[in-house]
């Protein structure tokens, strides 16, 4: 008997450890998060473990259907909010032969893709459906078409100089005909355009300081202060790379900001150190040989690693080139662009440091893969240090966001008023206000200086001198005023 008894033991107690491994092996949707971007939508499923997921679309009307194997759902999906998003409602319920079936009904076109994320520091087992809007530009309003023409134009124009303009000093060839005069067209004054990053977003809150504040709400609103103080001025226009809380990729911000032919791009952030003393507002540009200190090669890392928290693959090292880095022009380029993010570096700086602590006194270099753009002068701020309490009781308050945001477009400012772009609303205005008068001549690729001296009939130093001029260096694109004789 007691044998009998024991074998029923046994047998109860093994079936109670399948049992239990069942339901260890089964998965439970925990909870459900959406963000919603102009171009597409981010949901979010936080589970319990890992399971395999199926995704397809079904027309008539439109859906996407989710099914998760040995799922259930632990989570109210009624709380999601939907609007700004292509669904239109939520439905669950069981899978025939088992699982759990998600059910988004859909009020737009999308291409949806999906993947699994494994746990990290922030975040547990997570399923991560992307809805994709076909057509639909990243960042709201963006720039026209006219003004993405000229912006081409000119960069075109100053490559083609940049790789065929004779010396000056070079005379043109005996006998040779005098060549067609072509006078100045319309100055198209366009807008400076500046491309504002409010670093993380979505799934990715950033640092997060002692008293909870988050670090992608405080850098969204100072972006929104500082696109507001650049639109505010004649002759800039702001790009709000993320205007609302969703995730954008470190690589796609860069994308974006060249799409809408950005002359600047710069990268706001409010991040953390390991310790809660470290304060003060920090100014970085690219470096291609690693960072200039230990703290920027932290913080280097800890920002390229949000990619990761994002749900995007690739090698993250500082070490890595940019693919879009080839070819000798492109070098001489970005060699051309970190110079000018240095300089305007050290201006921005200035004037931070003008209405907050400095945690270093010159502008930083790190790898960080934001400002890996070729072509485009990059800075990435941090506005000040989240961990620190002071600081971060200072960040949440709105007179020191405007204050962050004016000190910040000062220094651009300041930066583009002495040096504008050829074809821009401030080149014509500098031009027009130091030579009143006379007549105007806009440099063509191939031009030289004593080219132009002669086809006009002025000295060449008289046409310096009209122009403010030091040496020989002219653009392609820049307007010259021609003193008459």
């Amino acid at each position: 008997m007691r044998g009998i008894a024991a074998r029923v033991y046994r047998l109860l107690a093994a079936s109670f450890f399948a049992l239990a491994a069942l339901n260890v092996q089964a998965s439970s949707v925990e909870s459900m998060r959406l963000w919603a971007a102009p171009d597409h939508a981010r949901l979010v499923f936080d589970l319990s473990a890992a399971t395999n997921a199926n995704v397809f679309s079904l027309e008539n009307p439109a859906r996407l259907v989710i099914d998760l194997d040995d799922t259930q759902m632990d989570t109210d999906p009624s709380t999601l909010p939907l609007h700004d998003s292509a669904i239109s409602s939520v439905r669950t319920g069981t899978r025939e032969g088992g699982g759990l079936r998600v059910v988004l009904e859909l009020n737009r076109e999308i291409e949806p893709r999906h993947f699994t994320l494994t746990p990290n520091d922030q975040y547990g087992h997570r399923l991560v459906v992307d809805l994709e809007y076909p057509g639909e530009s990243a960042v709201e309003n963006p720039i026209d078409p006219i003004e993405a023409m000229i912006r081409d134009q000119e960069i075109q124009a100053q490559r083609a100089s940049a790789q065929g303009q004779m010396p000056d000093n070079v005379a043109p060839p005996s006998g040779a005909a005098p060549a067609e005069v072509q006078e100045a067209k319309p100055h198209p004054r366009r807008d400076i355009i500046i491309a504002v990053d409010a670093g993380h977003g979505g799934e990715d809150p950033g640092a997060i300081g002692p008293s909870g504040t988050r670090e992608k709400d405080v850098v969204l609103e100072i972006a929104r202060r500082l696109a507001a103080e650049v639109n505010g001025t004649e002759g800039f226009k702001a790009v709000l790379v993320r205007d609302g809380d969703y995730y954008i990729g470190l690589r796609q911000r860069t994308a974006l900001a060249r799409e809408q032919k950005a002359d600047f791009f710069v990268s706001i952030h409010a991040d953390a150190f390991t310790s809660p003393r470290p304060q003060g507002s920090s100014v970085y540009a690219l470096s291609q040989r690693g960072a200039t200190s230990e703290t920027a090669q932290w913080l280097a890392d800890s920002e390229n690693r949000s990619d990761l928290i994002g749900g995007v693959d690739g090698n993250l090292s500082l070490r890595d080139k940019d693919q879009v880095l080839r070819g000798v022009l492109l070098d001489l380029t970005m060699t051309a662009t970190l110079n000018d993010s240095l300089s305007i570096g050290g201006q921005v700086l200035e004037q931070l440091g003008r209405i907050n602590r400095l945690h270093k006194s010159r502008v930083e270099q790190a790898g960080f893969m934001v400002l890996k753009s070729p072509d485009i002068p990059s800075l990435l701020i941090e506005v000040g240090f989240i961990s620190n309490p002071d600081e971060e009781r200072r960040l949440r308050d709105p007179v020191h966001q405007s204050g962050l945001s004016q000190a910040i477009f000062s220094g651009l400012r300041e930066h583009f008023e002495r040096f504008p772009p050829p074809a821009s609303l401030l080149a014509w205005q500098r031009d027009n206000q130091r030579r009143p008068s006379g007549n105007e001549y806009r440099i063509q690729s191939g031009d030289t200086l004593s080219a132009i001296a002669v086809r006009h009939g002025v000295p060449v130093n008289q046409l310096r001198q009209a122009n403010d001029l030091n040496g020989d260096v002219i653009r392609v694109g820049q307007v010259l005023q021609i003193p008459r004789s």
